[in-house]
């Protein structure tokens, strides 16, 4: 602003026409006050929703691809090697990351540009009576919830974050340290968020992508389910909170109870525009195309992520690892091959053949010679990929929509979509509460939940085809059956439940997230990174530093911006 006035002031000197110019109206221009009346908040609120997806692939929140997928084991960063975009190599790799890297810095100041919207519209809207804006309990409980998931999310970057919230004076925010709150203390006030969403928000909304009470269950429940893994200041988890787990088995039979949701017959139908809002859709970002915008409201998170072939052009991102590819292999009985996965490298091989495999892998990974997204004699080929030299030629497909799918949008150089994002799905829900069970010791009864989705999976073959009619690949998988092919203690069921996740979600941004919570996340990434870099040099100076990588460093600009009143994060 202050630039475009000494400019204006410039030309102001080289014509006599500027009195004119600057004695003009602005135009959309609305006053502080022009925004307190019950039409205007109720936009707030609306700019709030929009923050859901207002993110960008330099720093991605809408997905947590660059963060929980590729730092989880499950992709590599991909693009045209490590110095394109270098920042998310640094996130790849840990041992090279800064408290400097800017786009640690970016998804820092972007979530809390979208907590500020959440608080605007909560501060002017508890001015308001009841009498002149009816829906404001409801549209309070619905910006608690999005207040509460974009805190979620910072939470589980950083760990420890100034709450702010919309009582705090905007004249104060540089001085609400990142310490006021425990780590414990912290996690509460994100749940607190989510237990007034479920109290004031209805059983089901006149517009699908508002919040409703059982989407507040849902994620209050994943956020019961995070805390109760309780930490030390060195991100070790020491105990799990029993009466935690309780309650999220609680939460989720709400959400199951309620008759709302249910598994979609095809696992496909979650990454399809044409099923969006399915029966299995919790709670999702609302996309948009041909509403009145120039492109449309699409997903932009995602838009490096499509391949380089002529139909699509660009960018090659999010790149399945060999590890994740090998994990979809399954054994004689139809099972994972937990310790024995990645003896062999089928994804060097590419013999999808020979052995048989778990069908959600043709629904996550485009493998050269097998259709991609679903479309028969559209075959994915190594040509596709832009650097197979250093990250293989594979592709990510949950994110993408075929080129001629109605949702599908170019934004040069650069591919997008209006299909919708899920934030949270009833599969979701069904192992949340298979998970808390087996840690209460009731893991016979999260059995039949691990199998309802291992069920799901295995008959979601019907679009995994060739052109011919042939299967994709040699499917076969089935659900575990105690005494027959395994034996379902409680070490072994919490395994089981430790694959599922990650097979269900794949590359959906998350697997890091869940190995902090469990407390394996050094363990696991450095025996990843011990395999992987005889497949990849890009991980040549790969390393995972026990706690301290379990979290991004607090970004060196926000310390700065608070004069040293923020904490650095253990390790940093």
């Amino acid at each position: 602003m202050k630039r475009t006035i000494i400019l204006i002031t410039m030309a102001c000197a080289l014509s006599l026409s500027c009195k004119k110019v600057l004695d003009e109206t602005p135009q959309g221009v609305i006053s502080d006050d022009d925004l307190n009346t019950p039409e205007n908040v109720d936009k707030l609120v609306i700019a709030a929703y929009s923050a859901l997806g207002n993110d960008h692939y330099t720093a991605p929140f809408s997905s947590m691809w660059p963060y929980g997928s590729i730092r989880g084991g499950d992709t590599y960063k991909g693009g045209d090697g490590p110095g394109d975009i270098s920042e998310y190599h640094l996130f790849e790799t840990f041992s090279l990351n800064r408290v400097d890297n800017g786009l640690i810095d970016l998804v820092w100041y972007r979530l809390y540009v979208s907590i500020g919207r959440a608080n605007d519209a909560l501060r002017r809207m508890n001015n308001l009576s009841d009498a002149d804006y009816p829906q404001k309990a409801t549209r309070q409980a619905e910006l608690r919830f999005l207040r509460g998931h974009f805190y979620f999310l910072a939470k589980i970057l950083f760990k420890y974050v100034p709450y702010i919230d919309e009582n705090t004076p905007q004249a104060n925010y540089d001085t609400v340290s990142n310490r006021t709150y425990s780590n414990e203390a912290l996690w509460t006030k994100v749940a607190d968020d989510f237990r007034a969403a479920v109290n004031g928000l209805p059983d089901t909304q006149t517009e699908i992508g508002r919040a409703n009470k059982n989407s507040a269950k849902a994620y209050l429940a994943k956020v019961l389910l995070y805390q109760a893994y309780q930490q030390d200041e060195n991100n070790n988890v020491t105990s799990i909170n029993a009466a935690m787990l309780q309650e999220v088995n609680q939460l989720c039979d709400d959400v199951i109870n309620s008759g709302k949701y249910a598994l979609n017959t095809d696992y496909a139908d979650n990454f399809l525009a044409q099923t969006d809002n399915s029966k299995e859709s919790v709670f999702a970002i609302q996309y948009s195309k041909g509403d009145g915008t120039p492109k449309g409201r699409l997903d932009y998170g995602h838009a490096l992520n499509y391949p380089m072939n002529q139909e699509y052009g660009c960018c090659g991102f999010h790149v399945p690892s060999h590890d994740l590819i090998n994990a979809f292999k399954t054994d004689k009985n139809g099972l994972p091959m937990f310790d024995t996965y990645n003896a062999s490298d089928v994804a060097a091989s590419g013999d999808y053949k020979t052995g048989t495999f778990d069908p959600r892998l043709d629904h996550t990974v485009a493998i050269p010679g097998h259709p991609f997204k679903y479309i028969a004699d559209f075959l994915f080929a190594k040509s596709w990929a832009r650097a197979p030299e250093v990250y293989g030629a594979f592709a990510s497909l949950k994110e993408a929509v075929g080129p001629e799918d109605a949702s599908f949008q170019k934004i040069p150089p650069f591919m997008s979509s209006s299909k919708n994002w899920d934030i949270i799905r009833f599969d979701d829900v069904l192992l949340f509460k298979a998970e808390a069970l087996i840690q209460l010791g009731r893991q016979n009864e999260a059995l039949p939940l691990i199998n309802q989705v291992r069920t799901r999976a295995a008959a979601s073959t019907a679009l995994l085809k060739q052109a011919d009619g042939s299967s994709t690949s040699n499917y076969g998988m089935t659900v575990y059956t105690p005494g027959v092919n395994c034996t379902w203690t409680k070490d072994f069921a919490f395994k089981a439940l430790q694959w599922e996740r990650r097979l269900e979600f794949a590359t959906e941004g998350y697997h890091f997230f869940d190995l902090v919570r469990w407390g394996i996340a050094a363990e696991y990434i450095n025996k990843y990174f011990a395999i992987e870099k005889t497949r990849s040099s890009h991980l040549s100076d790969a390393s995972f530093k026990k706690n301290r990588d379990e979290y991004f460093p607090i970004p060196l600009n926000q310390i700065n911006y608070s004069r040293g009143l923020y904490q650095q994060n253990t390790g940093w």
